[in-house]
C-alpha cells in the first residue's frame, strides 16, 4: 500500500501552514502529476487506486487521465468535483442541516462580507499579514467542518483541528481549491466516466453522509456499469467500523482477482 502526502500536507514541504506558502501551484493538475511521478518512481505498472472524500475525486481524475495504469479502484465518502457538490458543503447547502454551525462560520466574518462567498471570504482571512486573523478564521472555518461529518454535530474542534499547524494548513489547502472548484470543468469527470469502462470499482457510502450524500456515488455508479454501490447504514462521512468493514471487504474482492 502506498500512501502520499499531498502538497503543502503532512511531511510535504513548503508546508501550507506557513503564511509565507504560496498555494499558486498546488491545484489538481499537479497532484495528478505527482501521483503519476510518484508511480514511476516506485517502478509500479498498474495499481489499484482508492481514495475518499476529496480523495475519491483525485482518484476519479487520476484514473480518467491515466486509465491504462489503474487496475481497479475503491472510493468511498464519494465526491467528483461538481460545482453542485462544492456549493453543498462550503456555500451553505448543508446549512440546512446545521443552521447553528453555519450562522457561527458566517459570524466570524466582517458583516459586509456575509451576503457573499463565505469561501473567498475565509481564504482573505487566511492569508491575512495579521497572524491573529490567520489563526481565528482557521478556527472557525475548523469548527464547521468538525460538525458536518456525522450526527448528531460536535460542538468543539474534532481532535485532527486541535492541532494548530494541521488546522491552519487544512482550512488553507480546502478554501484554496473550493474557491477555484478544484479547477474542474462543472460534471467533467461523470461526462468522462467513458474512459472508466475497463476498470472495476467499488463505491461505499454512509446512508447519512452530509457533506458527500449519496446522490453523488449513485450519479457516479449510473454512468460506470462496472462499478459496485455499497450503501452502509447508519454511517455518515466520518465512517465507523461498518464502513471499515466494507473497505476491507472490497480490498479482499480485488485482491483475490
Amino acid at each position: 500500500m502506498v500512501l502520499f502526502d499531498q502538497r503543502g500536507c503532512g511531511r510535504s514541504t513548503p508546508h501550507a501552514s506557513a503564511a509565507n506558502t504560496d498555494l499558486a501551484t498546488n491545484n489538481t493538475a499537479s497532484l495528478i502529476a505527482d501521483t503519476e511521478l510518484l508511480r514511476e518512481r516506485l517502478g509500479v505498472r498498474r495499481w489499484l487506486v482508492l481514495g475518499g472524500s476529496w480523495g475519491s475525486t483525485l482518484a476519479l481524475t487520476y484514473a480518467e487521465t491515466y486509465p491504462d495504469r489503474v487496475t481497479e479502484m475503491i472510493l468511498f465518502g464519494v465526491t467528483t468535483g461538481r460545482r453542485t457538490e462544492f456549493d453543498w458543503t462550503f456555500r451553505g447547502g448543508l446549512a440546512i442541516f446545521f443552521p447553528e454551525q453555519w450562522d457561527r462560520l458566517c459570524a466570524a466574518v466582517p458583516v459586509a462580507e456575509r451576503d457573499g462567498d463565505i469561501v473567498d471570504s475565509y481564504h482573505r482571512l487566511l492569508n491575512d499579514p495579521d497572524p491573529t486573523v490567520r489563526q481565528r478564521a482557521a478556527e472557525a472555518w475548523c469548527l464547521w467542518e468538525s460538525a458536518t461529518p456525522g450526527w448528531p454535530p460536535i460542538t468543539e474542534l474534532a481532535e485532527r483541528f486541535r492541532d494548530p499547524i494541521y488546522a491552519m494548513a487544512f482550512a488553507r489547502i480546502v478554501t484554496h481549491y473550493v474557491r477555484h472548484n478544484a479547477w474542474l470543468e462543472d460534471e467533467s469527470l461523470l461526462r468522462g466516466a467513458g474512459s472508466l469502462a475497463d476498470i472495476p470499482a467499488i463505491l461505499v457510502n454512509g446512508r447519512f453522509d452530509f457533506q458527500a450524500p449519496i446522490g453523488n456515488a449513485w450519479a457516479l455508479h449510473r454512468v460506470w456499469p462496472r462499478s459496485e454501490l455499497v450503501i452502509v447504514e447508519n454511517a455518515g462521512h466520518a465512517g465507523n467500523a461498518d464502513i471499515n468493514r466494507e473497505l476491507i471487504r472490497a480490498i479482499d474482492h480485488f485482491k483475490d482477482h
